[in-house]
């Protein structure tokens, strides 16, 4: 085994891989960009170095200057964890070449998978099912699009060299093809260094199933049985859990038989996962195959009690596989919550910000999380923006689904925006809750099918919600008084008093709360031991003590519950009754011109890729007219009615902030 060990990865994983090393006694080393200096990877390891500004490309991408850490440091081996180089058949070759261990595949392999056109072909000979496509070398736009049509639509175009949805382009009709291609070699070009795709038949309701595979140098190749990661959003997984709802033993031996004969066919070594679309049918095609732990591996080891990360360490130390197929056995189901700093309800952007609250919930036997941030963390622009993997396991489905609702329910976050209430919804749905009595209701369209229902038109903040709110300005108040009393010439001045008492009048304040576009006024009336709230449905009792973690214990007309309110500036973050809520305070802003003239502001920070439509070209209504880039995700803005582009701000390669307006735009009257 490894004295040393060098972990060539950020966030999440870098820390998920120093925690098994430092219980098997390995050392661990740490690199580090300028915008990680403070990031919890850093201090989890025994020593960390700085190698680059920023951006991946000039640091966590920077093959020489990982190596020459590892030089200096002494590691023996090196981790890539999942991204960055760990599917970089140049870098495991680069370590070979400095006399340090890849904790991965051969480079031969990793050749072999990269390109998904030769890996299509690869898989055809060791007699893998493949969905028709087309996986050939000529990439002439002309041949793609007649290629699209004999395969017939709907088709997938995708990035040969990559995976995690990016490059990726459902194109269902002729007449979208060629913008499809266009935007899915851009985003491949910048996530991977490579715009060849392949095309392939789209099949409108699959399931995405994957078998985690391990083999050693010593000729031995087994599975851990399979995972199904069919809740997805633009083609990158939400939702993971292990085994498959509605998974059959035969099913599994051959899917696991697919899965073994793919690795074998490329000599495989260490963690790898085969990747297939299955149909209710029963027939299952390879998709892809990735040469690394995959993000959702923790599912496998919650049912499987096993630590992937040490596996993948045994086998680079030259060990042979720790177990045979038939000594590995599913204990109980086990469902993966990617927890993600972005905004569902506009389209999944990323939240950039800091994180000013943050509370996990409860780890156990039955909880997991796997984290990379703290409380304070800021969350930018350069990395995934990724907060957590929240993993809950039981003996069965609807007992680790309970346990994820209930998980859920008490993860809390504020500072930006997070998909904890969309994470409820999905988990919440028929479809998904009923899936291992059902498997018919899972697939990969799930999210887009029932978007109406977890996507819901945002109802008004409850009456309970108002009155947690309230009450915490309440306490403020009250705390604020007491400071200012503590710190007159006369304490016990009746002016300093901090019990309501009002001469000549009722003794009441009025609050007033801003719920999205929407006035809200709670007038409360002070009475003993409590408050009268005069909320928009009604009258209630209220008060609020001192609750856990800096909490507040709130009684509404004698109900009792916890609830917590996180103010940041004029902004109130109030979790409570398993939700959160945001209001705003009602402070008096600058009024808007409202004949300023239209605009199209930019969703969140990022780089102008292309500039689609010139100062005073008509266009139609959802014409493309800027194309933006934000963690290596596109995003285009459209025009939202036929109209004229009068002025364009921004050119391509610029850096836009959020909510910068890009262009002006003025639609047909």
């Amino acid at each position: 085994m490894f004295d040393v060990l060098l972990i060539a990865n950020r966030g999440e994983i870098a820390c998920r891989v120093a925690r098994t090393a430092r219980r098997l006694g390995i050392r661990t080393v740490a690199v580090y960009s300028e915008a990680d200096a403070r990031a919890l990877h850093v201090s989890l390891c025994d020593e960390a170095h700085l190698i680059g500004p920023a951006p991946a490309r000039d640091s966590y991408l920077r093959t020489e200057r990982i190596l020459e850490v590892a030089r200096r440091s002494g590691a023996q081996a090196i981790h890539p964890g999942y991204g960055f180089l760990s599917e970089n058949e140049d870098f495991a070759e680069a370590c070979a070449a400095a006399g340090v261990v890849f904790v991965g595949p051969p480079p031969g392999a990793i050749r072999a998978m990269g390109s998904k056109s030769a890996a299509k072909a690869l898989m055809e000979q060791a007699g893998v099912p493949l969905v028709p496509g087309y996986h050939g070398e000529d990439q002439d736009p002309a041949l793609l699009a007649r290629e699209a049509g004999r395969i017939g639509y709907p088709v997938l175009i995708k990035a040969s060299a990559g995976g995690g949805g990016k490059g990726m382009r459902i194109v269902r009709e002729a007449a979208g093809f060629a913008e499809a291609l266009a935007s899915a070699r851009r985003e491949a070009l910048s996530s991977f260094g490579d715009d060849r795709v392949l095309v392939e038949r789209y099949l409108d309701r699959p399931r995405h199933i994957e078998l985690q595979v391990f083999a050693d140098r010593h000729g031995n190749c087994i599975h851990l049985f399979e995972r199904d990661c069919s809740v997805q959003r633009r083609h990158q997984k939400v939702l993971e859990e292990a085994p498959a709802p509605g998974m059959t033993a035969q099913r599994r031996r051959q899917m696991g038989s697919a899965a073994v004969a793919a690795a074998r066919a490329v000599g495989y070594e260490g963690a790898g996962t085969v990747e297939f679309i299955a149909e209710g049918s029963g027939e299952f095609f390879f998709m892809e195959m990735n040469t690394r732990l995959q993000v959702e591996h923790p599912v496998t080891e919650m049912i499987t009690g096993l630590d992937l990360v040490e596996w993948q360490l045994r086998v680079a130390a030259g060990e042979p596989l720790p177990l045979g197929q038939e000594q590995v056995q599913i204990s109980g189901h086990a469902i993966e919550a990617r927890v993600y700093a972005e905004d569902p309800a506009r389209g999944f952007v990323p939240s950039i910000g800091r994180l000013a609250y943050l509370r996990e919930p409860v780890a156990s036997a039955h909880v997991r999380v796997d984290t990379g941030v703290r409380e304070g963390d800021e969350i930018g622009v350069h990395y995934d923006p990724m907060i957590a993997k929240l993993i809950c396991w039981d003996a069965d489905r609807g007992a680790a689904l309970r346990r994820l609702r209930q998980a859920l329910a008490e993860y809390r976050v504020a500072g930006v925006a997070s998909n904890l209430e969309f994470l409820s919804s999905v988990t919440a749905h028929r479809a998904f809750a009923k899936a291992h009595e059902e498997p018919g209701l899972l697939d990969t369209g799930l999210i887009e099918r029932y978007g109406a229902e977890l996507f819901p038109s945002p109802e008004p903040v409850p009456d309970a919600v108002l009155a947690v709110a309230a009450l915490s300005r309440m306490r403020e108040a009250e705390a604020q008084a007491r400071a200012w009393a503590s710190r007159s010439g006369d304490p016990h001045s009746p002016w300093n008093a901090t019990d309501g008492w009002r001469m000549n009048e009722d003794n009441h304040h009025v609050l007033r709360f801003l719920d999205g576009g929407r006035a809200v006024t709670v007038t409360v009336h002070y009475r003993e031991g409590g408050y009268a709230l005069h909320l928009p449905g009604g009258t209630i009792v209220a008060s609020a003590g001192d609750g856990p973690g800096g909490g507040l214990v709130v009684y509404l007309d004698g109900a009792r519950s916890h609830a917590h309110v996180v103010r940041r500036g004029d902004s109130l973050t109030v979790f409570a009754f398993g939700r959160s809520h945001h209001l705003d305070l009602d402070i008096a802003r600058p009024v808007q011109d409202e004949d300023a003239g239209g605009g199209l502001t930019a969703p969140m920070p990022g780089s102008v890729v292309e500039v689609l439509a010139a100062p005073g070209a008509t266009v139609e209504k959802g014409a493309a007219l800027m194309i933006l880039e934000a963690m290596k995700m596109e995003h285009t803005i459209r025009a939202p009615s036929a109209g004229t582009v009068k002025a364009v701000f921004f050119a391509k390669g610029d850096q836009v902030a959020e909510g910068v307006s890009l262009l002006e735009f003025e639609a047909v009257s």
